[in-house]
């Protein structure tokens, strides 16, 4: 059974926000009371959250399909609808979040670093926020918004400060258990390690980790073995130690051709080029392991290695070693810029940015794009007259309108809103208060007009009696 998994695919949905409400307040000796329909509530997010507690992906392996609650409509007398919940959901510490494309949208390291995978949806606002001094009674609300849902990619990549690379069967295992306090399966046979086990080395007052990489073969870069599965795990190292087996049973294997093609391994793989090589010769403790060492290490320091002569079993040469590693990864994390405290950083809207584009396509339509646009389509209830006349009214004042005018649209021509999946698509009619012509001023109602004073209507009556009384003079001259 798979208990380690650090590739998983996995789909988000955050919550749809709840649907405002449109409702007119009533009661005894009032039946007309003015609208008082409340907000929808906010759909929930979808957030990914480092938790050190957490290793693999495993339970996102088993359960891809992620979805956050959705938002409360809201209801009459001004109640808002509920929020939606959100939806966490713990990551190992050195998860990489990636789109279907191979994008990397974020690098999750450190416990407790978030990223909002999926965007709640906006809660749609009732009658009672749409109200103003024009239209006091409004008749519609707007709709809540879809919740953002995508595929995203999730990617294990161990952090560890050092890596332990080498052929299967060459004593990393039992190096990473003899070092630290790990406890791996240890075997006489190739591909015992089937998943990177991590183990806490403390040299001095230095403190790091160390990983132990399951073992590399020609083509490991290529997808062939285990290699191209767990090489991402030493992308984070601060140095590569190249564990050497000099007591290997086979004939056409020797510690320096291994050493040559796991370099290349590293070289097809990428991006490890500026990484401190060790190399560790090891069970040395075996006497041909020994005089096989004596013999290839003048060899590898002529190269530039920086070479330690270990034995796992016998326990040889570790302090050693353990020191030497310690005062490399000193040496890096003191060359490490300083992180400073999270900027800011403000973008401001170019003076000429109206918000939205509009492009004739080469089927005739005329398609708007920007980001208010869209969303106001999704908020609209189109079953509701008044609803798609106010749409109208915002689209004029945003400018979309002038600019249809001005890519050449006549009317009868086709207009879309949104992508091509997902969008509105309309015959344009300029000027036209899209089906509330018979409303007057949308959402005026002089039902909800304020009482006049007594004096101002006992004015009223006497101007009307005169206005009759003119219209009798001018009808009969006598």
């Amino acid at each position: 059974m798979t208990t380690f998994v650090d590739r998983v695919e996995l789909h988000v949905a955050a919550g749809n926000g709840g649907h405002g409400c449109a409702s007119v307040h009533r009661e005894k000796f009032k039946p007309l009371g003015g609208p008082d329909g409340g907000n929808g509530g906010r759909g929930g997010d979808v957030t990914l959250v480092v938790d050190q507690d957490i290793t693999t992906l495993l339970d996102y392996h088993h359960s891809p399909h992620r979805k956050a609650t959705n938002g409360q409509p809201g209801a009459g007398d001004h109640r808002s609808g509920k929020d939606g919940q959100d939806l966490v959901l713990p990551v190992p510490d050195g998860t990489v979040v990636l789109d279907r494309n191979g994008n990397v949208l974020a690098d999750l390291v450190g416990q407790g670093t978030t990223f909002v995978a999926g965007q709640g949806g906006r809660g749609g606002l009732g009658n009672a926020a749409l109200a103003s001094a024009r239209r006091k009674a409004p008749g519609f609300a707007l709709l809540g918004e879809p919740g953002e849902a995508r595929d995203i990619v999730l990617e294990l990549k161990t952090v560890a400060d050092v890596a332990l690379v080498g052929y299967p069967s060459a004593g990393k295992s039992s190096l990473i258990s003899v070092l630290s306090a790990a406890k791996p399966k240890i075997a006489d046979y190739p591909f015992t390690t089937l998943v990177p086990n991590l183990g806490v080395v403390t040299a001095g007052s230095t403190v790091y980790t160390i990983a132990d990489v399951p073992g590399l073969i020609p083509g490991a870069s290529q997808g062939r073995g285990l290699g191209l599965e767990f090489l991402r795990h030493v992308e984070r190292c601060s140095v590569l130690v190249h564990v050497l087996d000099t007591a290997t049973l086979e004939s056409d294997r020797d510690p320096v051709s291994d050493l040559d093609m796991i370099e290349e391994e590293l070289k097809q793989y990428g991006g490890l080029e500026d990484r401190p090589r060790i190399v560790v010769l090891n069970k040395i403790d075996i006497p041909d392991g020994q005089d096989l060492a004596d013999m290839i290490r003048p060899d590898l320091e002529a190269r530039g290695y920086r070479v330690f002569e270990v034995s796992a079993v016998a326990r040889t040469g570790l302090k050693e070693l353990s020191f030497a590693l310690a005062g490399v990864i000193a040496e890096a994390r003191a060359a490490k810029p300083v992180e400073v405290a999270t900027r800011i950083v403000i973008r401001p809207k170019a003076v000429d940015d109206a918000g939205f584009t509009v492009m004739l396509e080469e089927d005739g339509i005329y398609r708007v794009r920007g980001e208010k646009p869209e969303r106001w389509v999704r908020q609209t209830d189109f079953n509701n007259d008044e609803a798609v006349g106010y749409l109208a009214d915002r689209l004029n004042r945003l400018g979309v309108e002038d600019e249809l005018m001005k890519a050449g649209a006549r009317a009868g021509d086709g207009v879309a809103i949104g992508a091509e999946d997902n969008a509105v698509v309309f015959d344009w009619e300029p000027t036209v208060a899209a089906g509330a012509e018979m409303l007057g001023r949308r959402g005026e109602d002089h039902r909800l007009e304020a009482p006049r004073p007594a004096a101002q209507r006992r004015r009223d009556r006497e101007a009307e009696r005169d206005e009759v009384q003119r219209e009798f003079d001018d009808f009969n001259p006598f």
